[in-house]
């Protein structure tokens, strides 16, 4: 099903889960490349941008929590930029979405720099979800900060499960921004041009794609170098602290060692050395309570402990 919005000369088609009915009615009547129609029916395509005499095509990949806000998913739409239409296509109740129901609903009211052509309306979308795609990594930079905060904690498992998705998103963010980021440059370098008839007028609001693009790869950067660090700290703790746990063991084994030697002599079914006198075992019981406490004072006056 195509929704549209009329803004007179310019309109705004938005597809949903296109139908090949739909996808036939585009071909039909834009005359799009077919190589592009067929684009639309497959999904997990490669971020690009192709760009023809009377219209442009645009991949573009964008990040979006699942259900639970735990881990990230790719969300592709795909758009066609003429000179008097944008046609948005996508699989999922998204940023797109809410912002073209938002439009629908106050149509009268929208800012008159987005009705001006095909080039604002397209700004406005990118601009909507740079937004959101900075917020979604602003979340991810609040894990990072939890992580950091629960590093010196108990929970070891949720720790390293919260490392473990939190690298796991970052990673696929990366993969996500790298391949656009010189996409992005061409808008701001003049590459890609619009259909409005002054391209420097647009400069500035395509420079301000590029910056808000340029900043969250940063953030991206410097998210990817955060939990890397984390992650290190977290093994060298949970290092130290099975080093400690086998230090305190093999500190128990060695005293209770020549305790349970003189045990297992003494415990031997033969004739030993004094077994008949009355006061061997109080002697024995001595000996080895004399080695115990001789042994932690000179490990705490060597301070192992």
């Amino acid at each position: 099903m195509i929704d549209t919005i009329d803004f007179g000369t310019l309109r705004w088609h938005y597809i949903l889960n296109p139908s090949e009915e739909d996808l036939l009615f585009l071909e039909e009547n834009f005359h799009f490349h077919p190589l592009d129609i067929e684009d639309c029916r497959s999904t997990n395509q490669r971020p690009k941008i192709d760009i023809y005499d009377d219209y442009n095509f645009l991949i573009l990949h964008f990040p979006a929590f699942d259900n639970e806000m735990k881990n990230l998913r790719v969300r592709e739409i795909k758009i066609f930029w003429g000179p008097d239409y944008i046609i948005t296509i996508g699989n999922a109740h998204w940023t797109i979405k809410n912002l073209f129901d938002l439009i629908e609903k106050n149509t009268d009211t929208v800012d008159e720099f987005v009705k001006s052509g095909s080039d604002a309306l397209l700004y406005t979308i990118l601009n909507r979800l740079m937004v959101d795609a900075y917020s979604l990594l602003l979340r991810v930079g609040g894990q990072i900060e939890e992580i950091n905060r629960n590093l010196f904690g108990k929970k070891a498992v949720a720790t390293i499960e919260a490392i473990s998705i939190t690298r796991k998103n970052i990673i696929l963010l990366n993969t996500i921004f790298k391949p656009q980021l010189r996409m992005f440059h061409k808008f701001e370098s003049g590459g890609i041009k619009g259909f409005t008839k002054d391209h420097d007028f647009m400069d500035d609001y395509w420079g301000n794609i590029l910056d808000y693009y340029q900043k969250m790869w940063d953030m991206i950067e410097d998210n990817a170098e955060l939990i890397t660090g984390l992650a290190k700290t977290f093994d060298s703790l949970q290092t130290n602290r099975i080093n400690e746990v086998m230090k305190i063991m093999t500190f128990i084994s060695t005293i209770f060692l020549p305790i349970t030697f003189i045990t297992g002599v003494y415990g031997m079914n033969i004739d030993l050395p004094f077994m008949n006198e009355r006061l061997i075992f109080w002697g024995i019981i001595m000996v080895m309570f004399t080695f115990v406490t001789g042994f932690l004072f000179f490990a705490k006056k060597r301070r192992w402990l």
